[in-house]
């Protein structure tokens, strides 16, 4: 792929003065990754130096691509900035592929995502099939065009605590920095769960007797076991359109709406195995 067909993101520079809690980061995973960059840290005197560069504001905008978190961060002096740079190794087409696989295999997972939220049991999943998603200690390769020699340099640090924050608002950032931009993967996982979809069913037309028929007519009349469906699962969101509504998401809720209809599936056909529905909680 060439560098003008790498997928980027690029997000406008945090203003002076941002606070807050006790820790740097907002969500578990964003101080994870501070903790990566951290733990790799030869001087923590720099970290403190960056710290309150990310406070001050003297991080630019910051533009992500995968591999690759960009920035040109200054000593005070914005009209002389540092090329500021942190990559991150991005995943194979076949880690993909694992990866992609085990979320597509639990609706909650890409409800999570859809949600902004990266639940501890994704991040297991991703572990459990040999894929890491979050750095760990050493993943984090800080670069800078400034003549200091320290790993990472303060410009390095400040870009590296912003990225956190950029990551508590949205864990796509770091899929993206992991390879991977937000709208391939929602159409890889859809295509993924689509198939789920059809593998479960099998490959017979579907038949059925409407319900209000068949109860009118009594019990004899009541359909057997569902026939097996083909097809791609119902596509929800132009049934939403024009009909907004706070909280509604229409690709999460046709993923829920698939993920039910195979749960039911399996249930009257007398296969209780996975029955249970996936709960979304905010």
């Amino acid at each position: 792929m060439s560098g003008e067909d790498q997928p980027a993101r690029s997000f406008p520079a945090f203003g002076p003065g941002r606070r807050i809690g006790r820790r740097f980061a907002d969500t578990w995973w964003g101080n994870a990754w501070i903790e990566s960059m951290e733990h790799a840290a030869l001087d923590p005197a720099q970290l403190a130096r960056g710290r309150r560069y990310a406070f001050a504001g003297q991080v630019g905008p910051i533009t992500v691509s995968p591999g690759r978190i960009g920035a040109a961060v200054h000593d005070g002096d914005p009209e002389h900035p540092y090329d500021t740079v942190v990559r991150l190794r991005a995943l194979t087409g076949a880690q993909w592929d694992r990866l992609l696989d085990a979320v597509a295999a639990r609706a909650g997972h890409i409800a999570a995502l859809l949600d902004r939220d990266m639940p501890h049991d994704l991040v297991d999943t991703a572990d459990t099939v040999g894929v890491r998603l979050l750095p760990g200690h050493g993943d984090l390769d800080p670069e800078c065009d400034c003549p200091s020699w320290d790993h990472p340099c303060r410009h390095a640090a400040a870009l590296s605590y912003q990225a956190a924050w950029l990551l508590d608002r949205d864990p796509f950032v770091l899929l993206l920095a992991r390879g991977r931009a937000e709208p391939d993967l929602i159409a890889e996982l859809r295509a993924r769960n689509a198939r789920r979809t059809v593998t479960a069913a099998g490959p017979d037309e579907a038949t059925g007797v409407p319900a209000a028929q068949a109860y009118a007519a009594g019990p004899a009349a009541l359909p057997g076991p569902p026939a097996a469906v083909t097809g791609p699962p119902l596509d929800l969101a132009p049934l939403l359109a024009g009909h907004d509504a706070p909280g509604v998401d229409a690709a999460a809720l046709a993923t829920l709406a698939a993920d039910a209809a195979r749960r039911a599936r399996r249930l009257l056909a007398g296969d209780p195995a996975d029955p249970w529905p996936v709960v979304l909680s905010r």
